[in-house]
């Protein structure tokens, strides 16, 4: 309790430990672990290093295994010109306005969606440079306001203040928790901590908690049959060869549906294409917009889904016509589709490639397409797709299949039956799409071509 104490009085952090979970065992044929050493930093420290990281190395006949601080600096390789549109920013006075005004400057295109990028990249161009002058000022008008206030608590102690002076002390501590919450806002949502209690300068927790799972996240070393693999180029090249293979064209196949037999395929009406092929409407592209969950990361362009539902009055005019576009098929997708790959952890300690999660962050104005088509396709899918499929459906639950065989295999057994049960492994089901089987079996469920 005592250590503890000590630790949050000089406000350090530990950093974990990746490759152990004990640090001591003694001799006894049933050895007991325990985790006796620790690297703890403070915020300053971390804050220089971000990246840094604690290893467990061979223990050999010592009771303590020795660890190894590695600041990460040799081996992290930050992009440092990636754009990330702030969300505190809506905090400022006038942002709204400056959006505006930037966005309705004119653009070069010959298409809407040339049009579109050439203005997202006009924002994004604006966006770095005044950031990079509010961070000035934003430091200078806090220590301002900071020593102001800092200076009348000092004279307070030995004079009474005047109405005038007490009045200036309030308009700072306003201003200063204004600029404090929008501060702690960033952080918080670098961090994916929602909990922010108002008022709180809570930005060094926020930094910290966003600096440790910027580390759980970094790879240092993956292992494969072969060994082990380490430094970023090896790494990169790696995993890039890796999904290359994962994700490429499928293997070739023969397979194909027969399309006179569909007597037994539940088939979509007339008025349900109509559903599908209706022109897209300014009311179901916003609805899918405010539909999209806050506070997840942005696509290579930099702008989150926030930029879109806040901004909406202001872009709407250069957006929908870009789904107008679409719906003529004359929209150049691969303007939009742009995603950056990154990899989660599926456990503790991930050491394969295998064990990793890849994740593929678009561009929201990309997303935004085929979130106007689920909602499209969740209004006719219950038509199409049996009712023996509990899987990737609103309203069905994937755990009500565990519960059919449960019943089926009852059944079986009870009534001394014979039976086969076929598992088809589905891993990695979507990885790999042969795309003229997928229209085939469109086709035969109805679905209109026109």
């Amino acid at each position: 309790m005592m250590f503890n104490m000590i630790i949050e009085s000089l406000n350090l952090r530990e950093i974990e430990l990746t490759g152990r979970q004990f640090t001591w065992a003694n001799s006894l044929p049933t050895p007991t672990y325990e985790k006796l050493d620790r690297v703890l930093a403070s915020v300053e420290w971390e804050q220089k290093y971000p990246m840094v990281s604690v290893h467990a190395m061979q223990r050999a006949i010592s009771d303590h295994t020795p660890l190894f601080l590695d600041s990460g600096e040799a081996t992290h390789v930050a992009n440092k010109n990636i754009f990330s549109f702030k969300q505190s920013w809506f905090e400022r006075e006038g942002f709204m306005e400056m959006i505006a005004r930037e966005w309705d400057k004119p653009v070069m295109g010959r298409t809407h969606v040339e049009r579109w990028q050439n203005k997202i990249r006009h924002l994004r161009q604006f966006l770095r440079g005044w950031a990079r002058n509010e961070s000035g000022i934003y430091k200078k008008k806090k220590e301002s306001l900071t020593q102001l206030i800092e200076a009348l608590d000092v004279k307070a102690e030995t004079t009474l203040l005047s109405v005038n002076e007490h009045r200036t002390k309030s308009e700072a501590e306003q201003g200063l928790r204004a600029l404090l919450r929008e501060e702690e806002l960033k952080w918080a949502l670098h961090a994916k901590t929602l909990k922010v209690v108002q008022g709180d300068n809570n930005t060094q927790f926020f930094h910290m908690v966003a600096n440790g799972k910027h580390r759980k996240k970094k790879i240092i070393q993956l292992e494969q049959d072969e060994g082990t693999i380490v430094g970023h180029e090896n790494l990169k090249a790696y995993i890039s060869n890796y999904y290359k293979s994962l994700f490429g064209p499928p293997i070739t196949s023969t397979v194909s549906l027969d399309e006179s037999v569909i007597d037994d395929i539940p088939q979509l009406q007339v008025a349900e294409n109509d559903v599908l092929y209706a022109p897209f409407t300014e009311k179901e592209v916003h609805l899918a917009i405010t539909q999209m969950k806050p506070n997840k990361a942005p696509g290579p362009d930099g702008f989150p889904a926030e930029f879109y539902k806040k901004c909406w009055h202001i872009i709407k005019d250069d957006l929908m016509p870009m789904f107008h576009d679409f719906f003529d098929g004359h929209l150049e997708l691969f303007h939009l589709n742009f995603g950056i790959i990154t990899l989660l952890p599926k456990k503790n300690e991930a050491v394969r490639i295998e064990q990793f999660r890849p994740i593929c962050l678009l561009n929201v104005s990309f997303k935004i397409f085929t979130k106007v088509g689920t909602n499209r396709l969740t209004q006719i899918a219950h038509s199409v797709v049996q009712p023996s499929q509990t899987a990737f459906m609103p309203g069905r639950h994937i755990l009500e299949g565990v519960v059919v065989l449960h019943e089926t295999l009852h059944e079986i057994h009870s009534k001394k039956l014979d039976g086969v049960i076929l598992k088809v492994d589905f891993e990695k089901a979507y990885d790999k799409v042969k795309w003229p089987f997928l229209q085939q079996a469109m086709r035969m469920k109805g679905f209109s071509e026109t």
